[in-house]
C-alpha cells in the first residue's frame, strides 16, 4: 500500500492532532489492552466508535448488497493451510523486512522505509526538478520491487537504519499470516484469514445454484482479516486485526459490459493511470465513459465499480476533492489481473489506498478447481449451437494402456485425456523424434511410447458453452475509511466566547446516516428533567420505533456546553425541551407552545419549533435516503441560513419575547387555507395585520 505526500494533507495534518484528543477522550476508538501497555497494530472501539463503524458497514450494505441485489455469506476467520497455499497466500503474501545490523530487534518493512527515504529527500532544500521526477518514480514503485531491485535501490541510495544510522540487513521476505494449529493434536495447520475474498471462491458453487445457474452476479462479505504486518502503525490504517468488506462479481469472461453501466459513465473523477505516474505525471480529470473508450480501464463492470465505489465514499463523508483513483504499475499488479484501480483518499498521511478494485480474471477459481476437482465453472446456452473439433487418443490406444501401464493405465490416460490439441501435438511430436515421451502424473514420471500417442479427430455440435468465469474484485479497508472520514468532517467552530476559544469547539461533521447517534434530547435545565418524565417516555418510544440511535444529556451544564458535547460526539441533531414543551410559562399562564419543542441541527446551528410528537420521524427522515433536507425544513418554517445560533438561551428568549413562532405558524396555516395565488404576499400581509 503506497502512501503518497501530497500538498491537500496539510490541512488536516494541522487539525490531527486537536482530532486524536477527541477521539480518544469520547473513546471513538484507543489501543487494545491499554492498560496492560497496549500491542502495536491492535484497537478497540469504543461506544461512539462502535456505532459510527456499525453504521458505515450498514450504508456500505444499502449501497451495494441492496441496491445492486448482491449475495452475502459469511465465512469462518480460520482457514486450513490447504485453502490458503492453493490461492498462493503461503508462498507469496510476504512483505521485505529490514533488520538494524546491529540490534536485530529494530527493524523495518522495506518499501515503507523506501517511502519515507524518498519523501525526504524531496524535502531537501534546493533538490532539482530532475531529482524530484526520480524519488517520485522510485516511491511509485516501492512496493512493486522484486527482492533483487529493492536491495540494489537500498544500495543505491545508501539507506541506513532511520534512528542509530546503522547500516540495514538484506532485505527478506516476512509472510503476514498468522498461523494456528486446527485441533487438540495440532497436525492440521491452519491460518487466520488474510482476507476475506477466499471464503467467497469457496462458496462460488454453492451460491451459483442459488442463483439459478445465471451470470452475472455477485457475493459479499463483511468481517475480519489478519495480517502480521511488520509495522503497524498510524492508527487504523495499518493493523494486525482490520475489518474488510469485499464483493466477488462473476462475470463470462469475454462479456464485461454492466447493465447499469450507463448510469457511472459521465462521472468525472480524478484518474491517476499508471503511465502518467511512471513519467511522474499528475492524476487527469476524465470520465469513466472516456477511460473505458480510450481503454485507460480495462472493462465497463470494473468502470462500474470505480464509479459505485466514488458515490458510496462521498455518502460516507468523504470530500470529492479529496478521492482519486490510482491505477496499478505493471509491476506492481498480481500476475493473474487484467486490471487493478486503487481508490486512493487524501488525508494526514497523505493520499492512502482505501479502496482495491480489480479485475482478477478466473485465477482464484481456477486454482481452487484444480485443487480439489471440484468443478468451479458455469454454463451459459448458446444461441446458436457450434461444431467443436476434438482432438483426443483412438480407442485402440485407450486399450493398449491397460497392457503397457496395468494400474497406472487410468491415470495415464486420464492425464492425456485432459490434454489440450496442442499439447497432445507438441507431445506426439517429441515422441516421434525420440520414440517415445517422458509425462509427469501426480509426481511420477511415465515413459509414454509413439505407438500409443495415435489420435484421431471428433466433431460434436455444442449446445451449451462451461466457462470458468472471471472475476471483478471491489475490496473496502473499513478502518482506512473510517480515518479519512474522521479527518474529513472534523473542524473546530468558531468560539463565541474566551472560554469556548481555550476549550477549542470541535465537531465532527459527520453525515447523519453514519453517527452514532441520530438525536441527543436535552431538557433545557434541570427544573424541566423533575416535570418532563412522561414526555421524555414517549420521545424515546418514538425515537426507538423509528431505529434512530439517540443520547439523553440531564447533565447539570448549561446548553451550550452541552450542545458542543454533543456536536463533538458527531450528533447531527438536537431536541431541546422547555418550559413551553410542559406549557408552562410565567405567572402560571398556559403556554401556546405547548408540546412543542426546538429541534436543531449541529452543522448550520440553526433551530426550529415543531411538535414534539412529530420530530422523531422527521429526524428519520433526516438521517436517511429521504429527500427532505435541512435546508428545506428550516425554510418551510422560516429559518434563514443566516439564521444561527449565537446563545441558543438568547435565540429562544428572543422568540418568545416578540412571538415569533406562534405568527409564523398561524400565518401559514392561514396560507394553507386560503391557497392564495400570490403565496408570499399573503404571508407578508398576514404577518403586518399580527
Amino acid at each position: 500500500m503506497p502512501v503518497f505526500s501530497s500538498e491537500g494533507s496539510e490541512k488536516f495534518a494541522k487539525a490531527r492532532a486537536d482530532l486524536d484528543d477527541l477521539i480518544k477522550r469520547r473513546f471513538f476508538y484507543r489501543q487494545a489492552f491499554e492498560i496492560y501497555g497496549g500491542v502495536a497494530g491492535f484497537y478497540t472501539y469504543g461506544p461512539p466508535g462502535s456505532a459510527v463503524k456499525q453504521n458505515l458497514i450498514n450504508l456500505w450494505r444499502k449501497h451495494f448488497v441492496i441496491e445492486e441485489n448482491l449475495m452475502e455469506v459469511d465465512d469462518t476467520c480460520i482457514m486450513p493451510h490447504d485453502v490458503l497455499f492453493t490461492s498462493g497466500h503461503v508462498e507469496r503474501f510476504n512483505d521485505f523486512i529490514v533488520k538494524d545490523s546491529k540490534n536485530p530487534n529494530v527493524f523495518f518493512r522495506a518499501d515503507k522505509l523506501l517511502e519515507e527515504v524518498m519523501d525526504a529527500k524531496m524535502a531537501e532544500k534546493g533538490v532539482s526538478e530532475e531529482l524530484v521526477v526520480e524519488y517520485t518514480k522510485v516511491k511509485a514503485q516501492a512496493d512493486a520491487y522484486s527482492k533483487d531491485e529493492i536491495t540494489a535501490v537500498f544500495k543505491q541510495y545508501a539507506i541506513k537504519a532511520p534512528e542509530s544510522g546503522n547500516d540495514l540487513t538484506e532485505p527478506q521476505e516476512f509472510n503476514l499470516m498468522f498461523p494456528t494449529p486446527i485441533g487438540p493434536s495440532g497436525q492440521l495447520g491452519g491460518y487466520l484469514r488474510p482476507e476475506t475474498a477466499q471464503g467467497i471462491f469457496l462458496n462460488f458453487k454453492f451460491c451459483l445454484e442459488q442463483n439459478a445457474g445465471t451470470l452475472p452476479f455477485g457475493i459479499a462479505q463483511v468481517g475480519k482479516a489478519f495480517r502480521n504486518e511488520i509495522a503497524p502503525r498510524s492508527g487504523l490504517i495499518r493493523q494486525r486485526e482490520f475489518t474488510q468488506a469485499e464483493i466477488e462479481f462473476f462475470v463470462h469472461p469475454e462479456k464485461k459490459a454492466h447493465s447499469k453501466y450507463e448510469e457511472i459513465k459521465g462521472l468525472e473523477l480524478q484518474l491517476f493511470a499508471s503511465p502518467l505516474q511512471l513519467d511522474a505525471k499528475p492524476p487527469v480529470f476524465m470520465t469513466l465513459g472516456d477511460a473505458v473508450s480510450a481503454g485507460m480501464v480495462a472493462n465497463e463492470t470494473l468502470a462500474f465499480f470505480i464509479g459505485r465505489t466514488y458515490l458510496f465514499l462521498i455518502r460516507a463523508g468523504c470530500s470529492k476533492e479529496h478521492i482519486r483513483f490510482r491505477q496499478h504499475l505493471p509491476d506492481e499488479m498480481a500476475h493473474y489481473a487484467c486490471d487493478c484501480w486503487d481508490a486512493e483518499i487524501e488525508m494526514s498521511l497523505g493520499w492512502v489506498e482505501c479502496v482495491g478494485i480489480a479485475d482478477r480474471s478466473a485465477f482464484d477459481l481456477s486454482v481452487h478447481a484444480k485443487a480439489t476437482g471440484v468443478s468451479l465453472s458455469a454454463q451459459t446456452n448458446l444461441e446458436t449451437p457450434k461444431i467443436v473439433e476434438k482432438f483426443g487418443l483412438t480407442k485402440k490406444a485407450i486399450a493398449q494402456m491397460g497392457k503397457v501401464f496395468k494400474k497406472d493405465a487410468k491415470k495415464v490416460s486420464g492425464f492425456l485425456a485432459a490434454q489440450s490439441s496442442d499439447a497432445l501435438a507438441t507431445l506426439k511430436t517429441t515422441a516421434e523424434a525420440e520414440g517415445k515421451v517422458s509425462i509427469s502424473v501426480d509426481g511420477e514420471t511415465f515413459e509414454v511410447p509413439l505407438a500409443l500417442l495415435e489420435y484421431e479427430a471428433t466433431t460434436e455440435k455444442q449446445h451449451t458453452e462451461v466457462f470458468t468465469p472471471n472475476v471483478i474484485e471491489p475490496s473496502f479497508g473499513i478502518d482506512r475509511i473510517l480515518t479519512a472520514i474522521y479527518e474529513h468532517s472534523f473542524y473546530v467552530r468558531d468560539a463565541k466566547s474566551e472560554e469556548d476559544k481555550n476549550a477549542k469547539p470541535g465537531v465532527l461533521g459527520l453525515p447523519a446516516e453514519i453517527a452514532p447517534y441520530k438525536a441527543v434530547v436535552l431538557p433545557l435545565d434541570m427544573r424541566v428533567v423533575k416535570e418532563y418524565g412522561d414526555l421524555l417516555l414517549s420521545t424515546r418510544n418514538e425515537l426507538t420505533s423509528h431505529g434512530l440511535q439517540y443520547k439523553v444529556d440531564e447533565s447539570g451544564a448549561s446548553i451550550g456546553r452541552r450542545y458542543a458535547r454533543a456536536d463533538e460526539l458527531g450528533i447531527p441533531y438536537a431536541i431541546t425541551i422547555d418550559f413551553d414543551t410542559l406549557g408552562q410559562v410565567k405567572d402560571g399562564e398556559t403556554s401556546s407552545l405547548a408540546g412543542t419543542a426546538t429541534l436543531r441541527d449541529r452543522d448550520s446551528t440553526q433551530q426550529v419549533r415543531l411538535p414534539l410528537s412529530d420530530i422523531p420521524g422527521i429526524i428519520a427522515k433526516l438521517s436517511g435516503a429521504h429527500p427532505l433536507s435541512w435546508t428545506d425544513l428550516a425554510a418551510a418554517h422560516g429559518v434563514s441560513a443566516a439564521g444561527s445560533e449565537g446563545s441558543a438561551d438568547d435565540m429562544i428568549d428572543y422568540l418568545k419575547q416578540h412571538d415569533v413562532t406562534q405568527k409564523l405558524n398561524a400565518a401559514v396555516n392561514a396560507l394553507a387555507k386560503a391557497k392564495p395565488d400570490d403565496a408570499m404576499a399573503f404571508l407578508v400581509a398576514q404577518l403586518q395585520a399580527s
